[in-house]
């Protein structure tokens, strides 16, 4: 394996004599495999290493069924990152010409249309009020894949809520990919830096970048960094944003008799470190509850990305997120990422049935803000 560096082989040698991860991972939690844990994956991969086994499609398909949320790196007391042998390998499987197919596909369609769909236009509503939002402005609300192509109405619903503080911004109707996409799908490679410097071009023009969606934001302020790529702008989540837009007045929400349970999106949490920006928010508008798994500790809901090639593991693992949820006795589930949103919407029915029938609403922040505000 060709991509490998010293201590991503470290990291797969130790990673095999541990099992601290495995009551955390959200994929084996839900599938009871145990190949899908770090350490299973470990095990496998420490055979490719020794030569006693060859980079197989299959090996291949298992790598691609982690969610990259970063809860065994969270959990890790040894302090050792089986994410980054996972991009390794994702890598040295593109070279090696053993990625699976239905992840070429995924890999072809962003190169071609700038998302993993293949959607090759954004629906219509948005389309029709981007052009009234590409103003001149120093702060950029950057939209994201996901939020541009699979739920548009929550994009607006986060335009229309910065709107509301009177703050000026600009959102762009040819948006550049910001590199998450590929990042995830394989890793660093040259396509993956490449798209990185073109959206970076882009972001240079504006002072601050607003990150609707959390995968965004971090890629901007963690990978780009460690490519070397130059991005000047301040970045911001749009939590830490629209926090900011509360506490000086410019967005005014009223306190209701509502409570809410917030689920910490790992990107937000995890790599960012950031848990108590959605919370002051919250607290501004009702009451909020905590899942047992929580800020840093969050269990992963899903996502779109992956949801293409395993349905229904991400079925079943946003099914029991919202069983955490429900557990609080909290009468709005609330989402900080577009990507889970989406995911726990598509089950939310089969969730309340599963509960016997207990309505619970789901939001994503800027809903729940929105329906505070003044």
């Amino acid at each position: 394996m060709p991509m490998m560096i010293e201590k991503e082989k470290q990291t797969i040698d130790s990673c095999r004599f541990c099992w601290m991860c495995r009551h955390v991972c959200p994929i084996g939690n839900v599938t009871g495999r145990e190949r899908n844990n770090a350490r299973a994956r470990a095990l496998t991969l420490s055979v490719v290493l020794r030569g006693a086994a060859e980079l197989s499609e299959d090996i291949v398909a298992n790598v691609y069924e982690c969610a990259m949320c970063g809860a065994c790196v969270k959990e890790c007391v040894t302090g050792w990152d089986p994410l980054n042998f996972t991009r390794a390998v994702k890598a040295d499987a593109a070279v090696a010409g053993v990625t699976p197919p239905y992840i070429t596909r995924l890999i072809e369609n962003n190169l071609e249309t700038g998302n993993p769909y293949g959607i090759k236009n954004i629906c219509d509503e948005l389309a029709e009020k981007l052009p009234e939002m590409e103003k001149m402005s120093g702060t950029l609300l950057f939209l994201g894949t996901d939020a541009r192509f699979k739920c548009a109405g929550k994009a607006l619903k986060a335009a229309e809520l910065i709107n509301k503080s009177g703050e000026p911004f600009a959102v762009l109707k040819d948006e550049p990919d910001s590199g998450y996409m590929m990042d995830f799908l394989l890793g660093k490679i040259d396509e993956t830096s490449s798209i990185m410097k073109k959206a970076a071009e882009v972001l240079n023009r504006y002072e601050t970048v607003i990150c609707y969606d959390p995968a965004d934001a971090k890629i901007f302020m963690r990978e780009y960094k460690e490519w070397g790529i130059d991005i000047r702008p301040v970045i911001k989540t749009f939590t830490a944003y629209i926090a900011g837009l509360v506490r000086t007045g410019a967005l005014k929400p009223v306190r209701q008799k509502r409570a809410f349970v917030f689920q910490d999106p790992a990107h937000l949490s995890r790599d960012l470190e950031e848990t108590e920006e959605a919370r002051f928010i919250l607290n501004a508008c009702g009451e909020t509850y905590e899942m047992l798994l929580n800020g840093k500790d969050t269990m992963w809901a899903g996502n779109l990305i992956m949801k293409e090639y395993m349905p229904d593991v991400i079925k079943r693992t946003a099914l029991e997120r919202w069983k955490n949820a429900m557990s609080t006795g909290a009468d709005v589930l609330v989402t900080a990422s577009p990507s889970e949103y989406q995911v726990l919407s598509m089950v939310r029915d089969e969730a309340i049935s599963a509960t016997g029938g207990r309505e619970m609403g789901l939001e994503s922040i800027e809903e729940t803000v929105l329906k505070s505000l003044r």
